[in-house]
């Protein structure tokens, strides 16, 4: 499962445009992840948004 540092996150959204049925942006620009991330055809659009994150805050969960 994916994870978000919060304490990193700038909501930017370049994760949202990576990966739109995963990632989503509130109307407070607070950043939500949906249980799509759990399905496997998910996978490479995540890995794509852990590596495109301007400030490292996305991670797979330990």
């Amino acid at each position: 499962m994916v994870e978000v540092d919060f304490d990193l996150c700038e909501a930017n959204g370049v994760c949202v445009g990576l990966a739109p049925d995963v990632f989503d942006l509130d109307d407070n620009d607070e950043l939500s992840i949906s249980t799509a991330a759990e399905l496997p055809e998910n996978k490479d659009a995540i890995e794509e948004a852990i590596a495109g994150c301007p400030r490292a805050a996305l991670h797979w969960r330990q």
